[in-house]
């Protein structure tokens, strides 16, 4: 159910908002995620994250 709020929400995903009872539940579940969430997702990426980042890209770039 989660998963198919989140298809819904994406516009441009290809999938019209679905208009089931369920709809309304899927809303009020997806204000709250990103009520608790929106903050910490802007929270700048530590440097030390950042860094084994770019160790396991260029990791994968030698031959």
């Amino acid at each position: 159910m989660a998963e198919q709020a989140m298809q819904a929400s994406h516009p441009g995903s290809g999938r019209a908002r679905k208009r089931t009872p369920d709809a309304a539940f899927d809303e009020w579940l997806q204000r709250g995620l990103h009520a608790m969430y929106d903050d910490v997702a802007q929270e700048p990426i530590p440097d030390e994250l950042l860094r084994l980042i770019d160790q396991d890209r260029n990791r994968d770039q030698d031959p």
